[in-house]
């Protein structure tokens, strides 16, 4: 599905993020990568009436993002993106407490554990632990709905194929936000859309892919969702931006879940950049997506709107 033109907003935050090389392509360090996020992470202010609280969800560390009107037995569980190497609950706090108040629903954003200290299959045996620490804690399945944006959206759908392959439960939906789901880079947009791209267009993706795989064939299904088997998934809701190098690996992927059986919805936003959703206060296509979000959310998890 493809809608109206961007907004005038968008062509400001498009030059901004080419400013801010926040994955890179300036020449800086992985270090110099990570503090600038975090450094960036407060332009975007989230929600107020929103409690941040520590836990630590059966090992891997994260936040409970509370609304104060949000329901006691459903779960947004936020994996955040940043390549697998950069990025925390603290720099996606904004965009995870706007969609927590929007749904009325908690959220748990998990601190998975970063390559390239901690490569592949580290931070998604994170991601199954905080699950199974939900399932534990007495959250029913279908009550959960797991999201993440682009290394984070990679993770939520090997997070689901893990899932299923062991026999798992799994959990009610899931929100993909312009997720990577081909490691091997095969889509024509990595190429189309790199100089139209402000956040990826100068980064170097392959380092970063290179980092999290540590070895491993990044064919792997668990690693390129889009080459594995998606039957059995629960319903997807995909966004992505028309002008970005990943509008292929989502395009592509609602197309596979669609062959597989499996109930998907892709919108593709002309002119947006990459998670273009965290500047909600300034974009109206951002809370536009944001909106719809929160609709699918509480449709899967039995909140009212």
């Amino acid at each position: 599905m493809m809608l109206p033109m961007a907004s005038l907003q968008t062509g400001l935050f498009d030059r901004l993020m080419r400013r801010l090389h926040l994955l890179g392509g300036d020449g800086a360090d992985l270090p110099t990568l990570r503090r600038r996020i975090e450094r960036t992470a407060p332009i975007v202010l989230p929600w107020t009436g929103v409690r941040v609280t520590p836990v630590e969800a059966g090992g891997p560390p994260g936040e409970w993002v509370t609304p104060k009107q949000a329901g006691a037995d459903g779960v947004l569980l936020y994996l955040h993106g940043g390549a697998w190497a950069i990025g925390s609950p603290r720099s996606h706090r904004a965009l995870v407490a706007n969609l927590a108040r929007a749904a009325g629903i908690r959220a748990l954003s998990l601190a998975y554990r970063l390559a390239p200290e901690y490569p592949y299959p580290a931070a998604l045996d994170d991601c199954v632990d905080a699950y199974d620490w939900l399932l534990a804690s007495g959250i029913e399945p279908g009550r959960i709905v797991v999201a993440g944006d682009s290394a984070g959206g990679n993770l939520a759908l090997a997070l689901m194929l893990r899932l299923r392959d062991s026999g798992s439960p799994l959990p009610g939906a899931a929100v993909l936000l312009s997720p990577v789901t081909d490691l091997g880079l095969s889509g024509v947009s990595h190429a189309n859309r790199k100089a139209l791209d402000p956040v990826f267009g100068g980064a170097d993706l392959r380092t970063f892919i290179t980092a999290y795989a540590g070895g491993h064939d990044p064919r792997e299904p668990y690693l390129s969702p889009l080459l594995a088997d998606l039957h059995g998934l629960p319903p997807l809701l995909i966004h992505v931006g028309d002008h970005e190098i990943l509008l292929d690996d989502a395009v592509r992927l609602g197309e596979h879940a669609r062959a597989a059986g499996v109930e998907e919805r892709t919108v593709v936003w002309p002119g947006m950049m990459h998670v273009f959703q965290t500047f909600a206060p300034w974009l109206p296509e951002a809370r536009r997506a944001n909106r719809e979000i929160a609709a699918f959310i509480r449709s899967r998890v039995g909140v009212p709107g």
